[in-house]
């Protein structure tokens, strides 16, 4: 991945609910490119996107939150606000601080089901959307991830944490090596207070392993198509147990001009350094500005 050094900015904002939340902010305010906010899953933060931002910044503004009980915004008093209609809330009102109307949203995991929630907002118009190994349909991995969320054993050291990483997430990322294992292990853990612990609230996974199932009979379709007439890349990692490849597929036959884009050799999720992944959000990022400069100048001018 190629990148060019921008300053990275850290702020802080307060939710619709008073929790102060934490962002970075890549690029400059008024650069050309449609401006882009990446999401993460379930229990990631934002340093999961701090190298994708170097890259995509040259030319536009990156916002990359941590979401309430992530990283360094607040944990809630009430883990049953841990849920994404929360989230959308407060991603919405961090882009009405910072003044962003139109947006791309790279979406991980939970990040691209709240990318679809964005969708139907009318606070802001979603220009494009990238969904990483996720769709309408959850595939049997969920069952995997309730049961581990909020569980892990404390460790003792970085070693310890590695191998821990490792063993959560060693059939998804089977080729990385120890270096990469080790820099993957630093954005989902943090130290604090002379202890290394997962960074993320372990009511997080009380949330989850208490919502309900969808209704046997509920249609998950609409949701995903509110991104008709958004340019989406539906990115699925080869392995994925989230992602199946039927959903995958259906994805792109009821929205045809969707990019389908398979990584492979990861399961859930790809990392967004892989080259299919990045090809793929540089060409939506492309067609995105394109539009812009298109719909700017046939805009009617001011006497």
């Amino acid at each position: 991945m190629s990148t060019k050094s921008s300053p990275e900015r850290t702020a802080t904002y307060l939710s619709p609910d008073g929790l102060e939340l934490f962002y970075r902010e890549f690029g400059e305010p008024g650069a050309a490119g449609t401006p882009v906010i990446c999401l993460p899953g379930l229990t990631r933060n934002s340093r999961d996107f701090i190298k994708l931002a170097q890259h995509l910044c040259r030319d536009r503004r990156v916002i990359c939150p941590d979401l309430r009980g992530r990283g360094f915004s607040a944990y809630d008093p009430e883990y049953k606000n841990y849920h994404p209609g929360t989230y959308v809330r407060d991603v919405l009102a961090l882009l009405e601080r910072l003044g962003i109307g139109r947006v791309v949203s790279v979406g991980t995991s939970l990040g691209g089901l709240m990318t679809m929630v964005l969708a139907g907002a009318k606070q802001i118009t979603l220009a494009g959307a990238v969904l990483n190994d996720v769709g309408p349909i959850l595939g049997p991995g969920i069952a995997r991830i309730q049961s581990y969320t909020g569980k892990a054993e404390p460790v003792k050291d970085w070693d310890q944490a590695v191998r821990q990483a490792r063993f959560v997430y060693g059939a998804a990322l089977p080729d990385l090596s120890e270096e990469q294992w080790r820099a993957f292990t630093r954005r989902g853990y943090r130290e604090d207070g002379g202890r290394i612990r997962l960074d993320y609230d372990p009511k997080i996974g009380d949330a989850i392993r208490e919502t309900p199932p969808p209704a046997p009979d509920a249609d998950p379709w609409p949701l995903y198509m509110r991104l008709e007439g958004v340019p989406t890349v539906v990115i699925r990692g080869g392995l994925s147990d989230i992602l199946e490849q039927d959903c995958f597929e259906e994805m792109g036959r009821r929205k045809p001009d969707a990019r389908l884009v398979t990584v492979p050799n990861r399961g859930h999720v790809p990392l967004l350094d892989e080259p299919e992944a990045l090809a793929a959000i540089d060409a939506l990022l492309r067609d995105v500005d394109r539009t812009s400069q298109v719909q700017a100048d046939i805009r009617p001018k001011a006497d």
